[in-house]
């Protein structure tokens, strides 16, 4: 028996893209909660067409804004030009002038395609999916302006990166000179009092045992907040992986131009690094992505495992 209503559909994509979340019907009509890095879009408009079996698509609704969550945005407005997409209202402003940098697209070295927006998620209020109203509740933390969409009934919770099943994302307001690691507690007290009975995160299977999660998270947030630098480095393999996973293989030389001139490094080398030549560092990430097993190097070049 499924624990999710028959019109939602959850598409685990992995970690290059977040999960892409489809409601195929319902008074309100059809939707899609986050739709993945824009190097999958031409995937993210295909499993859409494949949920929605005919259907139009005519809502986009996106946890924050991260590269990795709105992706898909302008290839689905491309493919149904009649839908309307709903943000949360801490970036409409960048969202509307294209602001690359403030949206973080620029610093962190990453890309996505312009997109428009239509409508706001207002923190506080509802928004009707499938059969259910939603609530949506801010979720500051691993990003300033996220939200997370509960369903009270059924007890749903589409989490974004506030909470996986083993951790959360990186807290990058802390990493630009916030205090938001007492938002990521708030948050994970928020999603305590919910007590939700299965969450669908933006990465990773969805689960069950909220409790065990939020617990893990909090032990990983206690260890960052006690130990800044810790957080910050792995931030910094974090964002490297990330790309990796994008390019797949990549001559090192490539690698450390890239990484030279990618804002976010230089700013969390002088940040917490600066005791130590910035191709220096580099290299220390290379080498710790190889020795975990996240990568492979072969020659002078590396590569993603």
């Amino acid at each position: 028996m499924s624990l999710l209503p028959p019109e939602m559909t959850v598409i685990e994509r992995g970690w290059l893209s977040a999960n892409t979340i489809v409601f195929t019907d319902g008074p309100a009509g059809t939707a899609v909660v986050d739709t993945g890095y824009c190097t999958h879009a031409a995937q993210t408009v295909a499993l859409v067409v494949q949920a929605l079996q005919g259907r139009v698509l005519e809502r986009i609704l996106n946890t924050h804004l991260h590269s990795d969550h709105c992706g898909g945005n302008a290839a689905l407005q491309q493919h149904w030009p009649q839908v309307q997409t709903a943000i949360a209202p801490g970036l409409a402003l960048a969202v509307g002038h294209w602001d690359a940098h403030a949206l973080s697209y620029t610093p962190t070295g990453q890309d996505c395609p312009p997109f428009r927006h239509d409508a706001l998620l207002q923190p506080g209020t509802e928004v009707k999916l499938g059969h259910q109203a939603w609530q949506i509740h801010a979720a500051p933390g691993h990003d300033s302006h996220a939200i997370l969409l509960f369903e009270p009934q059924q007890r749903i919770l589409i989490s974004g990166d506030a909470l996986w099943e083993n951790g959360f994302g990186v807290v990058f307001p802390e990493l630009d000179g916030e205090a938001a690691f007492a938002d990521v507690a708030a948050t994970l007290d928020l999603i305590d009092n919910l007590a939700p009975a299965i969450v669908v995160p933006g990465h990773g299977a969805m689960f069950q045992d909220t409790p065990r999660a939020i617990d893990t998270a909090r032990r990983r947030l206690d260890s960052w907040a006690r130990d800044p630098v810790k957080h910050a480095r792995h931030a910094a393999k974090v964002l490297l992986k990330y790309k990796l996973l994008e390019w797949q293989q990549i001559a090192l030389e490539d690698l450390q131009h890239w990484f030279a001139s990618t804002p976010y490094f230089g700013q969390l080398h002088a940040a917490y690094f600066a005791n130590v030549p910035l191709q220096t560092w580099c290299h220390t990430l290379i080498d710790d992505l190889v020795r975990s097993g996240a990568a492979h190097q072969h020659g002078q070049s590396l590569h993603n495992v």
